[in-house]
C-alpha cells in the first residue's frame, strides 16, 4: 500500500506540473514576472517576499537566492523576506495583530517600486493580503503566488501566479518550482 500511495504522490506532482507546462497564460505571467523583477532590480528596488507557514519558508528560499546567490558567483541583489526579525513579528502581533506584521514593515521600509512577493496557498492569508493593501499604497509592485482560484490575492496583485491545483502541498511544490525559474532568470538577465 504505501509504495502505490508514495507512486500516486509523485504522480500527482508531475501532474501539477504539467497542467502549468501546459497553460500558457501561465508561462507569460512568469515571463513578464521576470522582466517586473529585472527592471526593479536594476533600477536600485528590492523584493521582499511574504508567507506564513511553509510559505514563509519558501519566502525566505527565494530571498535567500536573490541576496545569496543562485547559479554565479555575483553582487547580492536586495531581497529579503519580512518575516525574519521574531522580535518584531511577535511585538506587532501582540501590541496589534498578527494581520498587520507585514503592512507595517511595508508602510516603514519600502519604497516606489520595490517588489512584494505575496505567498499564499489559498490566495486569503489576511496578512498577505493587507501587505498587499499596504504595498499599493506605497507603490510596490505585488505579485502573488497563490493556488488554482487565487482567492482575494487575485483581485489585489499586479500579477498572479496560481498553480493549477488545490492540494496545498502540491501548490507549494510549484511555487518553488517557478521561483527558481524566476531566480535562474533574473540572475542570467542580470549578470549574462
Amino acid at each position: 500500500m504505501s509504495i502505490d500511495k508514495i507512486s500516486h504522490i509523485i504522480s500527482q506532482s508531475i501532474q501539477v506540473k504539467q497542467d502549468l507546462l501546459a497553460n500558457n497564460h501561465l508561462i507569460q505571467q512568469i515571463h513578464t514576472v521576470v522582466e517586473v523583477i529585472t527592471k526593479a532590480f536594476q533600477n536600485g528596488n528590492s523584493v521582499y517576499f511574504a508567507g506564513n507557514g511553509g510559505s514563509a519558508a519558501d519566502a525566505q528560499h527565494l530571498a535567500a537566492e536573490f541576496s545569496g546567490r543562485f547559479y554565479k558567483d555575483r553582487k547580492a541583489l536586495p531581497s529579503e523576506a519580512l518575516h525574519c526579525n521574531t522580535s518584531y513579528l511577535t511585538a506587532v502581533a501582540n501590541d496589534y495583530s498578527y494581520e498587520v506584521i507585514y503592512a507595517r514593515l511595508i508602510e516603514g521600509i519600502t519604497k516606489p517600486g520595490d517588489v512584494l512577493v505575496g505567498i499564499s496557498t489559498s490566495g486569503n492569508s489576511g496578512n498577505i493580503v493587507k501587505a498587499f493593501e499596504a504595498a499599493k499604497n506605497n507603490q510596490l509592485v505585488t505579485i502573488g503566488f497563490t493556488g488554482d482560484k487565487g482567492g482575494k490575492m487575485k483581485e489585489l496583485g499586479d500579477y498572479l501566479i496560481n498553480v493549477p491545483s488545490n492540494d496545498t502541498p502540491r501548490i507549494q511544490e510549484s511555487h518553488i518550482l517557478v521561483g527558481h525559474i524566476i531566480c535562474e532568470l533574473v540572475e542570467a538577465n542580470i549578470f549574462g
